[in-house]
């Protein structure tokens, strides 16, 4: 048994950070797209550090860093939109803090891809690290202002699963094998997103509700004010109950703890605020589904010969377009309905393709 058990096909950075173990520097950045594992490999590092095996898995000081429970791992999430200077100031007072137990305190500082004018605080903290901390910054990829604080630490690289390591993966945790390899196959090689997916009884509708979308276009105006609003609702229900099931749990584990252990300040609200920020995640992450299976609809059509090639390969550079304006945080609304008065009908009363090749 090893700490790093629960890291899925990860092996090039679990064994950087497994080499990494006996004799650490003061400052380590994961960076990789989010649900390639960068935060269960962080926690996981963490315990190992403290663990005084190594990373056994087994040990109080293994059980308590990987369930959240030591004092001297310290997670470190944003509140807001970005990393403010105000929380690299509290990251830097936690770092100069001694440890509780022994001779050595882990900070975990998460989405520090987001990190803007906070950036110089942090660095202060790097060039003079306390000898009794460890950091290990994630992020989910470098950006400009994070160059010169990832000059200060030890890379470590993780990629996207794939989906055959994500099926596995899910297979393992005792998902039907049918139903892992349908949401391996959608899940964009990250594994929260399949494990949301593989108990969401409503996935397979709404997948098929975005392909059946060609089928209901005409060419109008009126029908397509009435898919994307019922597009639209799909985005307001997809795993919605999944996923507050899961806050929930995690709200009962943390009021169990503070029962338990009597902590104050024990991140009620650092953990209502990403509970909020995932539950936008979600919505965005199922809009970037519902265009991938209909960019697949038009690119299935493009390849059987089934009509106009011109106007599929039109409809399939219309929807990439769309996915990439998402990240300036358009109207959805606006968004969905100026991508439908693009599309061409496959089927219906005003259909530009048929049957016929050419």
């Amino acid at each position: 048994m090893s700490v790093f058990d629960d890291v899925i096909g990860q092996e090039s950075a679990v064994a950087h950070l497994r080499a990494a173990v006996p004799a650490p520097v003061h400052a380590y950045l994961l960076v990789g797209p989010p649900g390639s594992g960068k935060r269960t490999a962080a926690v996981a590092f963490a315990a190992a550090l403290l663990c005084p095996r190594g990373g056994c898995g087994e040990c109080d000081a293994c059980r308590r860093a990987l369930a959240g429970a030591h004092p001297d791992v310290v997670l470190v999430e944003r509140s807001g939109p970005s990393i403010t200077v105000d929380q690299a100031r509290e990251v830097r007072r936690l770092a100069m803090r001694s440890p509780n137990e022994g001779a050595r305190k882990v900070l975990i500082l998460t989405d520090f891809h987001l990190v803007r004018e906070a950036a110089s605080v942090l660095l202060k903290v790097l060039e003079e690290p306390p000898a009794s901390t460890v950091f290990v910054i994630l992020a989910e990829q470098l950006t400009p202002e994070l160059v010169t604080i990832a000059s200060r630490c030890v890379r470590v690289d993780f990629g996207a699963l794939s989906p055959a390591e994500v099926e596995a993966a899910l297979v393992g945790e005792g998902v039907v094998a049918e139903v892992a390899a349908e949401v391996a196959a959608v899940a964009g090689g990250r594994l929260d997103r399949a494990r949301l997916l593989a108990n969401d009884r409503g996935f397979s509708a709404r997948r098929d509700a975005w392909r059946a979308v060609p089928s209901r276009l005409d060419g109008t105006g009126a029908t397509v004010a009435v898919v994307a609003a019922d597009l639209a609702e799909l985005l307001g229900s997809a795993g919605v109950a999944t996923l507050e099931a899961r806050q929930a749990a995690e709200l009962t584990e943390l009021a169990d703890r503070v029962e338990r252990t009597g902590e104050r300040g024990a991140g009620r609200k650092v953990l209502a605020d990403r509970h909020k920020r995932e539950l936008r995640r979600l919505r965005h992450d199922e809009l970037r589904f519902g265009l991938a299976t209909l960019a697949g609809v038009y690119g299935d059509a493009l390849t059987a010969g089934a009509g106009d090639a011109k106007a599929c390969m039109d409809a399939v550079g219309a929807i990439q377009a769309t996915a990439e304006a998402m990240v300036r945080n358009p109207t959805e609304a606006l968004l969905l309905q100026s991508l439908l008065l693009k599309l061409p009908p496959l089927g219906g009363r005003r259909a530009i393709l048929d049957s016929s090749p050419g």
